[in-house]
């Protein structure tokens, strides 16, 4: 999955890896299971519901997207532990700067911060990630739906809304 990353973006989503539907699908949480296209809009990050081929859209709404493990797919728990590069991915927030990096589930933060799942709470950290505001967000998959919880997104959203550069109201999305 290409990484969509720009200088300027506000937030950037960071997944683990792409499930094996979206690697076919050559898009991302392209599952019909995921809620994560449903979250985005509900909490209004984004203005409309968006489709998985419609990922390329997201730095419109001042958002990026990328994995831990960019080169593997399938389910956080079957990844080899050689799956993940947090160097990598740091190299890439040191480069664009987005204020705010959230991942999208526990694995993928635990990974790149070496810190267990358990020590990690939902919402803000007290530490940053290459200057950026981390936060760690419950996932959207089918396979956690029995952890989602739909709060932590909606502060993640109201924080957005307050980092987001004015626009004017001809060019709000």
């Amino acid at each position: 999955m290409p990484d969509v990353l720009r200088p300027g973006l506000t937030l950037v989503l960071v997944g683990t890896a792409p499930s094996r539907i979206s690697a076919a699908a050559r898009a991302y949480y392209a599952n019909p299971g995921n809620r994560f296209w449903r979250t985005l809009h509900a909490v209004g990050l984004t203005p409309r519901l968006l489709d998985p081929q419609e990922y390329p859209r997201l730095p419109e709404f001042g958002i990026g997207l990328t994995d831990v493990a960019k080169r593997h797919s399938g389910v956080d728990a079957a990844l080899p532990a050689h799956a993940f590069a947090p160097g990598e991915l740091r190299g890439k927030l040191r480069r664009y700067r987005p204020g705010l990096v959230a991942f999208t589930s526990k694995r993928g933060a635990a990974e790149t911060l070496g810190v267990p799942t358990a020590r990690l709470p939902y919402g803000p950290q007290p530490e940053r990630l290459e200057g950026a505001e981390l936060w760690v967000l419950p996932s959207t998959s089918p396979l956690a739906f029995s952890h989602f919880q739909l709060e932590p997104w909606q502060a993640l959203a109201a924080r957005v809304a307050e980092l987001r550069p004015e626009q004017p109201a001809s060019t709000r999305p």
